[in-house]
């Protein structure tokens, strides 16, 4: 290999990694039957005059598998909390105890349940696609220094990184998205 040209594949990788920890991020915020405070983490509420998220404006925990919590910071706030729970589309009820307001997760029914695997393999065709861009941009590199003299050796070593690479994330990717629909799926 020659010293002068090179491909960034610690670039290429950080990128890929991102596209996982997307998909990580919205497979959390799928309601599977169990509690998870990142399924409230989308939520905003209009406080202060300016939409803030949720999680700036009480703690969030989750104290048992059926329930999430959100205690309320300034009383004032409670009520826009509560509507913006109702206003989000998350299916759930919030229950009002002082400035703690309760999530109760209701059980899926089995159509629910095929419907949030949908979801969860588009999210998952999201990050292949999103791993086969970064594919693709390391495939253009290769092609730019090709025309600044890479031998051909080099290239082939270079191509069958970067493959290597692709294949392990899109592996990642479908196997995160296998055990997410097992989760879904689970009574």
């Amino acid at each position: 290999m020659s010293d002068d040209i090179d491909i960034d594949i610690d670039d290429l990788e950080r990128r890929m990694e991102g596209a996982m920890a997307s998909l990580r991020h919205e497979f959390g915020t799928l309601r599977t039957g169990r509690a998870s405070a990142t399924m409230v983490e989308p939520i905003m509420v209009d406080a202060y005059g300016a939409l803030t998220p949720v999680n700036q404006v009480g703690t969030i925990n989750v104290p048992e598998p059926r329930m999430v919590t959100i205690n309320v910071w300034d009383k004032a706030l409670v009520s826009k909390v509560e509507k913006a729970i109702r206003d989000s589309g998350l299916g759930i009820n919030p229950q009002l105890n002082g400035t703690i307001i309760m999530l109760p997760i209701p059980e899926l029914n089995e159509e629910r349940r095929r419907e949030l695997t949908r979801v969860a393999a588009q999210y998952a065709e999201h990050a292949r696609v999103a791993v086969r861009n970064v594919r693709r941009d390391g495939m253009d590199q290769i092609k730019k220094a090709k025309t600044d003299g890479m031998s051909e050796d080099d290239q082939k070593f270079w191509h069958d990184e970067i493959q290597a690479l692709t294949d392990r994330y899109i592996a990642a990717v479908d196997k995160a998205l296998e055990g997410k629909q097992a989760e879904i799926m689970q009574v």
